[in-house]
């Protein structure tokens, strides 16, 4: 009798031989490591995203802290603005500068965003 073309098998363990416990613990076994493939593998990988992203986050945060903090103390150093009557003006550029940074990163992920949701929209064909 011809064996199929598919995986050769030895003659001594064929299905009939084994146990339905064997078979079924073999299941269990491959439901298992499959599900740990599928999610559990992918989430270790996003994990690590996540955390160097909040990890660079923070860091780029406290740096910008500091050049804004370096700004004002900079304004501050001016003999003019050192003035009580202009005084208010380093706080003033300062914030006006914080707020610039913090509307150019909105835009940016506004436009990543978008990007993002009509790359989507046109690989389904545009079906909403």
């Amino acid at each position: 009798m011809p064996q199929p073309l598919g995986r050769l098998r030895s003659p001594t363990t064929t299905n009939a031989q084994k146990g339905a416990a064997t078979q079924i613990a073999e299941l269990k076994t491959l439901v298992i490591g499959y599900a740990k493939q599928e999610t559990v593998d992918p989430l270790k990988t996003l994990g690590r995203y996540v955390g160097f992203g909040l990890a660079g986050s923070m860091i780029i945060g406290a740096g910008l802290s500091m050049l804004l903090l370096a700004l004002l103390r900079g304004l501050q150093a001016f003999p003019t603005l050192q003035d009580p009557t202009w005084d208010w003006v380093p706080y003033l550029v300062a914030g006006l500068v914080g707020l610039m940074l913090v509307a150019g990163f909105m835009w940016k992920l506004m436009k990543y965003l978008n990007s993002m949701s009509s790359t989507s929209t046109t690989s389904t064909g545009g079906a909403r």
